[in-house]
């Protein structure tokens, strides 16, 4: 009876709620992505609507079976599942199935395919988790953040050798992980000022940036002249910033392969291929800006039902939405899925055991890079890396492992008054 009841109590039925919303919107909007009129029917299994209804239901199953599993077990299961994934990462570099030059699947027959990339994501946030939650181990301490990274960084590489770079940056979101648990905020302003000056180093002349770079510093060095260590550390920061300018282009040409420089090309305006590598994106935003303010209708959508997206029902799921539901349907989701994260860093937060606040974190970040980066790609905003919207995008990998990676912070927040 106790069971029950902490079963039946405990539980965050309103993130549930959330979880189930997003898997019926992505369903119906699959179904009007690939809608087939000789297979009508939503549950019909020979079409990927079909498949979808599948997935949702064993998606269902598995997070009930997460919810009464006893939470002590995810902890203590955290390096296996881990050493499962980085050895189906290794499986599938060996034996796998090549789609879209991508070779991440590997066929478990009945027209099914498993993406170990995807499981990979809760694998590394419950085994990050569990190292940073162990005694004694502080992520501002140079040993501790190095084996930190190294956990994020082991199944980064492997998935990139598949090469699959769109699961490979999701890894990248985990670094708000280590900051929340005391990483200095110096890193990120760091990374984000190299981004900046790549993407700058690309439209405008180098000799340009390294003048505002000159400029800059020396104003802050002349306001605080009286503190010496605070104005070196501001001239050699400039100076790293102006040598990074200078390699910036070549690293661009010979770093990236000639789709990825197009793509960024693309985005940032210095070149237009709208029947070539923009094709994708620029018809993506033909469809979201022709469903206006209240959409076309379900079933309705021209670019939908014509195929004219190609990959509508899995990265560019959310251009359905825009033309179908139109502004007001997109902000719904978006909606859903601001509140959806918040939930989840409020559930973090209300942690009483480091392990499920450092997990909540985890789940907060992976699914907020997967959220901004596809809607953005979607937009025209970002290069088309190819992820999922999560719980929306049709697959079977991508919605399982979704769904296992927020169950178990359900069902770790289900027991925080305990000991995990």
């Amino acid at each position: 009876m106790n069971n029950q009841r902490s079963f039946f109590f405990n539980v965050d039925w309103l993130t549930v709620l959330l979880y189930l919303i997003l898997c019926v919107i992505g369903w119906f909007n699959i179904h009007a992505a690939v809608f087939d009129e000789t297979h009508p029917s939503i549950v019909d299994t020979a079409t990927n609507y079909g498949k979808q209804f599948i997935y949702i239901n064993v998606s269902i199953v598995v997070a009930i079976v997460i919810l009464l599993l006893e939470s002590r077990f995810l902890a203590a299961l955290a390096p296996a599942f881990y050493v499962v994934t980085v050895l189906l990462l290794v499986l599938v570099l060996l034996v796998g199935r090549n789609v879209g030059g991508n070779q991440a699947w590997i066929n478990i027959g009945g027209g099914f395919r498993l993406q170990p990339s995807e499981f990979a994501k809760f694998a590394t946030c419950l085994l990050l988790a569990r190292y940073l939650s162990s005694v004694n181990v502080k992520v501002t301490e140079v040993k501790s953040f190095v084996i930190a990274a190294g956990i994020i960084f082991l199944p980064m590489l492997l998935i990139k050798l598949q090469p699959d770079d769109g699961s490979t940056l999701v890894f990248c979101s985990l670094i708000f992980v280590l900051y929340r648990e005391g990483l200095s905020s110096y890193f990120l302003i760091i990374i984000g000022l190299f981004i900046v000056l790549f993407l700058t180093s690309q439209v405008f002349n180098e000799f340009y940036i390294i003048g505002i770079i000159a400029a800059i510093a020396a104003l802050f060095a002349i306001t605080i002249k009286r503190n010496r260590a605070l104005v070196i550390k501001i001239i050699a920061g400039a100076v790293v910033s102006i040598a990074f300018v200078f390699i910036a282009k070549p690293l661009y040409n010979h770093g990236l392969k000639s789709h990825q420089r197009a793509r960024i090309d693309i985005v940032l305006g210095l070149a237009t291929d709208n029947r070539g590598v923009g094709y994708n994106q620029n018809q993506s935003k033909i469809a979201i800006g022709s469903g206006r303010l209240w959409g076309k209708g379900y079933l309705q959508g021209t670019q939908t039902k014509y195929a004219f997206v190609p990959e509508q029902s899995t990265d560019f799921i959310f251009c359905t939405i825009g033309e179908e539901w139109g502004f007001a349907g997109s902000v719904v989701v978006l909606g859903l899925y601001l509140f959806l994260i918040l939930r989840i860093i409020l559930i973090a937060e209300r942690q009483r055991a480091p392990f499920s606040r450092i997990y909540g974190y985890g789940v907060a970040s992976v699914l907020f890079f997967h959220v901004v980066i596809n809607i953005a790609m979607a937009i025209g905003v970002m290069p088309v890396i190819g992820i999922p919207l999560p719980f929306i995008s049709y697959g079977g990998s991508s919605l399982l492992s979704f769904t296992i990676l927020l169950f178990m912070l359900i069902k770790l927040d289900s027991n925080r008054m305990g000991i995990v």
